[in-house]
């Protein structure tokens, strides 16, 4: 049962009481006044359908709480003690001076409540509307994306820590696993075996006693009748037992691999994390926060989360979808891939985006641009004025013709002569670099840069770190840190609400 906050006030209102102690424009006197404008019962009331039961902590209360909790980064635990002795807290939730807080617990249920409704994020998107209701992005048709590494909430484990885990959680969840005959380790006791791990040959043959151990569960379960849960640890073990490992150099045996699986998972409690880099030297584990933003304002528009090893690009066109009107979109090279910028290209919307850099085979030698090509007749023309023909696999090889001229230390090293690759997006990749050396161009990429400052402002007070497990309670997590950094953004920029929400008619 949704409940209700009262609309007259209390004896002890702290808001009546206190309220000059609040400070005037912040986001604790902004909710005080309107919490209940922006987010009304109704907005919740699918979260509660049955009229019967205990009433919940009212929705406006609770939406209040969950913004000023993502505002300063607290933990469930402090936002509860905040509403039992912070007095801007309790004027910006309705409370009394004399009122105790709710337990933390209500934050688990609320978010759970939440994520398993078809509008999670609704908390966000109320914050947004105002923003659309102000008129703050009329007539402003850029966004600039960007995306930052979250760590993860979870330790990363090792191998042998992973395939132990996963083991140990089958025999629970499965009554046939227990019945295999096992012997790498006493799957029943926490901890890692007892070996020495400076070893290289006792680690080897521990690696290749768990991973038998879990072909042997994996060939006696049963094909079907498992229940979602166990489906789902069997599956994991099968990926752990199969990721990091490698045939040993004597058959039947097993090693860790010598190199990371692309998709590797690092941790069993998290499933769902992955390895994250944003450059070369920067390499973590956990999720990638997407967002776009309007680069004036530095509001965000769109947010989202994925997996640490998912591309920029991939996630372009989505962090779009919520626009009116095609826009103009700023990014960094991460979004520069010919795929990224067709589709971009397909929903109407105009890239002004750095290209991928040209690597030429030969430093300070030609590069792909210093070669002709005409893709509507399929050849390429190298500088030395040869033409071949482009395969149907996109590869444009000159081979013998390279024997003898006068360009080819500037061209290529191999022994077979220059090859080069055209992609299906080539005419893209090509128009973008033509679109980067204009001055508009030159111009109006350095906006781009202000997405930084958005990704500065959600990441700070400890934000980087997940708190959660999973991509489906980070991303709820984030929206909620949109929403508090949004309605900051909004209220620096002077918003007010006089039958209506409004902006000065400078901004």
């Amino acid at each position: 049962m949704l409940g209700s906050s009262v609309a007259d006030r209390e004896l002890l209102d702290t808001a009546a009481l206190c309220g000059h102690l609040v400070p005037a424009g912040s986001v604790y006197a902004f909710l005080a006044e309107h919490r209940r404008r922006v987010f009304p019962d109704e907005m919740f009331a699918d979260l509660f359908p049955s009229g019967r039961g205990r009433p919940s902590v009212p929705a406006d209360v609770i939406a209040a709480a969950f913004v000023l909790k993502e505002l300063e980064g607290l933990s469930d635990r402090q936002a509860a003690a905040a509403l039992s002795r912070d007095i801007a807290w309790k004027a910006a939730c309705g409370m009394g001076l004399d009122e105790d807080s709710f337990d933390a617990s209500v934050f688990v249920y609320w978010r759970r409540r939440l994520n398993d409704s078809e509008r999670p994020h609704r908390i966000d998107e109320a914050v947004k509307t105002v923003a659309a209701q102000t008129g703050v992005l009329a007539g402003k048709a850029r966004r600039a994306l960007d995306s930052t590494v979250l760590d993860d909430a979870v330790a990363t484990q090792d191998t042998v820590t992973q395939l132990v885990a996963a083991i140990r959680k089958v025999r629970r969840l499965v009554p046939e696993a227990r019945q295999v005959v096992v012997g790498a380790h006493d799957y029943d006791h926490g901890g890692k075996p007892d070996i020495a791990w400076d070893d290289e040959v006792a680690c080897d043959a521990l690696v290749s006693a768990l991973v038998a151990d879990a072909i042997a569960i994996i060939d006696c379960l049963p094909v079907t009748g498992l229940d979602e849960e166990a489906e789902r640890a069997v599956a994991l073990l099968a990926l752990i037992a199969g990721q990091d490992v490698e045939p040993g150099e004597q058959p039947g045996t097993w090693r860790i691999a010598r190199a990371v699986a692309k998709d590797r998972v690092v941790s069993v409690v998290d499933d769902e994390s992955r390895h994250a880099h944003k450059s070369r030297a920067s390499y973590r584990d956990g999720y990638k926060g997407h967002i776009a933003c309007e680069p004036e304002t530095g509001l965000v528009t769109a947010n989202t989360v994925t997996p640490g090893n998912t591309g920029d690009g991939e996630v372009a066109v989505e962090l779009l979808e919520g626009e009116d009107e095609p826009v103009e979109v700023l990014a960094d090279s991460a979004y520069g891939g010919g795929a990224t910028r067709s589709d971009l290209d397909a929903t109407g919307h105009t890239a002004v985006i750095k290209p991928l850099p040209l690597r030429p085979a030969v430093p300070g030698g030609f590069d792909r641009d210093d070669f002709a090509v005409c893709h509507d007749a399929g050849t390429v023309t190298c500088p030395a004025g040869h033409t071949v023909a482009i395969s149907a696999k996109g590869h444009a090889t000159f081979g013998r013709r390279c024997d003898g001229c006068p360009l080819r230390d500037r061209c290529t090293t191999s022994r077979s002569g220059r090859s080069l690759r055209i992609g299906r997006h080539d005419r893209e990749l090509v128009a973008a670099r033509a679109q980067a050396a204009t001055p508009e161009f030159a111009e109006t990429y350095p906006r781009r840069s202000l997405a930084e400052r958005s990704i500065s402002w959600l990441m700070k007070d400890g934000h980087r770190r997940c708190r959660y497990r999973g991509v489906k309670r980070n991303q709820l997590g984030l929206s909620l840190r949109v929403a508090a950094v949004n309605l900051t953004r909004l209220l620096n920029l002077g918003m007010h609400y006089d039958h209506g929400w409004q902006m000065p008619a400078t901004t």
